[in-house]
């Protein structure tokens, strides 16, 4: 280290030139005598050791130039220095600290400021209606005096609906009162409080809150449909835990450490109805009876049709599922032996049709219809062995529909390609892959405010209309969603005004500025939209 950084380095020790050198005393037979511990405090010159006697010291020493000083001051016998508090530090650039959150802290005196957020507040009227606060009390969600559970769940999906990858990502916006003021506290709450929240969660919780959750937004516009696309993701896991089993993930053609999720997605109207992520290997394959369960139980009356790929359930299952009298199409697996016996058919069993609906270059596939048997499954089964649609191998579709046209039942089950679309949206705009949680609880929490979340977009596309109810999550979010707005804040109601924008008269066509709704976790004042 050369004298002159150590100098500046050692300054704390004062200036006084008369200082006692900070060798070790020899003794009379020429050896050094160790010098005993001390600290600053038990030292009277500590603070009088001048400058220029530590840098000739160290230089004597030949030190390395990156040797730390507070080594060789320890060789030395001197204590390290107590770390300064910050008022004793030079004036210099720090982060600015937020509040606690803290809900009776919530201002709402009339002012003005700017929000980044103001496209959340498109939101509101749904979460109004739904009755969110009430519905949390009644699955029993955790909450406290400083953050209610109203307020740490609307904190949370705020998140979601912004398209947050991670809960870390709120400290960027701690500052911001109008993601506060969406969730009705004074500031928002950190990331440790948001991550520990959802671990907090009773596992009971959320299968309470998924039913009353779509039975309180339902009336908002969304259809009870009876046709039902089902399918599995799994969500990586990059952790060491040897718990957490090995699943298939499609994306990577390999299996891999995560956690699986069963997802239900109501054909009509394109919203996720069920989830489970709780799901071990020896259990996903009566996941679907449950489901089955869960809808008799939630709607009175079982699902007419379930649509879903080969590895979902067993063979079995699907003969309980035709006991019900519920309609079903799969696939089913291709093996060297059933390839063998579909190319030895003859040509006259097959037949050429033309599908409907459909702007594809395949459009005209050979299928060959047959009745065949299955272990497991009580009675004879319809197979469509289907081929020329672009595919290097035949594709195979299993359904109990014996008499529905073969047209039909290919375009069904090409419209459940859209669950993986759907799926898609959710990984990509809501991150479900950002689960990196090896604790299913947590997972739960998060895959219930993916769920929420992608339920209030499909209500926004709903209301909005002019082809946006097909639109994914992130085409909304882009063109409503991501909005700077002026909230002002009167003694009577809160006013939020958009900047103009070129998608502002699709939202003035949807009457959005009309809204004019008491807000309960807002000090009832009304919510009132304006544009331009």
């Amino acid at each position: 280290m050369p004298p002159a950084a150590s100098a500046a380095s050692c300054t704390s020790f004062g200036k006084t030139p008369r200082a006692p050198s900070l060798a070790p005393a020899a003794t009379k037979s020429g050896t050094a005598k160790p010098t005993p511990k001390t600290t600053p405090a038990s030292l009277p010159y500590a603070n009088k050791i001048c400058p220029s006697t530590i840098s000739v010291k160290l230089s004597a020493r030949k030190a390395s130039p990156s040797a730390p000083v507070d080594n060789i001051l320890k060789q030395e016998g001197f204590a390290r220095l107590p770390r300064r508090r910050d008022d004793e530090r030079p004036p210099g650039a720090r982060p600015t600290s937020a509040d606690v959150a803290d809900v009776r802290e919530l201002n709402l005196q009339p002012r003005q400021f700017r929000t980044k957020f103001g496209g959340l507040f498109l939101f509101l009227p749904d979460l109004v209606v739904s009755q969110l606060d009430r519905l949390l009390g009644r699955a029993g969600f955790p909450g406290s005096d400083l953050i209610p559970a109203g307020q740490a769940v609307r904190s949370l999906l705020a998140l979601k609906l912004f398209g947050n990858a991670r809960h870390s990502h709120i400290m960027s916006y701690v500052l911001d009162e109008g993601l506060a003021l969406f969730a009705g506290l004074n500031v928002v709450p950190k990331r440790s409080f948001l991550t520990e929240y959802s671990c907090r969660i009773p596992p009971a919780c959320h299968p309470k809150l998924m039913r009353s959750w779509f039975a309180a937004v339902r009336p908002r516009g969304l259809r009870l449909g009876t046709s039902f696309d089902l399918d599995f993701h799994t969500i990586p896991f990059h952790g060491d835990d040897a718990l957490v089993e090995k699943h298939y993930i499609a994306k990577r053609s390999r299996k891999q450490k995560g956690i699986l999720a069963f997802l239900a997605q109501d054909a009509s109207s394109r919203v996720f109805c069920y989830v489970n992520a709780d799901l071990r290997q020896e259990q996903y394959n009566d996941e679907i009876l449950r489901f089955v369960a869960y809808w008799k139980k939630r709607t009175g009356r079982l699902p007419e049709e379930l649509i879903f790929d080969s590895r979902l359930t067993t063979y079995a299952n699907l003969s309980t599922i035709n006991q019900q009298d519920i309609r079903f199409i799969t696939l089913r697996r291709r093996s060297a032996k059933l390839l063998r016996d579909i190319a030895q058919q003859p040509a006259s069993a097959w037949r050429r049709l033309e599908l409907e609906g459909i702007a594809r270059k395949y459009r005209t596939p050979r299928i060959l219809d047959q009745r065949i048997t299955l272990p497991g499954y009580d009675r004879p089964i319809r197979q469509l062995v289907i081929t020329d649609l672009g595919h290097d191998e035949a594709t195979l579709l299993l359904t109990n529909q014996l008499r529905r046209s073969p047209v039909h039942l290919i375009g069904r089950y090409a419209q459940r390609m859209l669950i993986e679309n759907k799926i898609a949206d959710s990984i990509d705009f809501f991150h479900m892959d950002a689960l990196s949680s090896a604790v299913a609880l947590k997972v739960n929490c998060d895959l219930q405010l993916t769920l929420m979340a992608s339920c209030l977009y499909r209500l926004l596309a709903c209301r909005i209309g002019n082809g946006y109810e097909k639109a994914q999550s992130r085409h909304l979010f882009r063109d409503f969603i991501d909005a700077t707005a002026t909230v002002t804040i009167a003694a009577k109601d809160i006013t939020v005004r958009f900047q103009k924008r070129a998608h502002n008269p699709l939202l003035l066509a949807a009457d959005f500025d009309k809204t004019d709704l008491k807000i309960p976790w807002l000090g009832g004042k009304r919510l009132r939209l304006t544009f331009g």
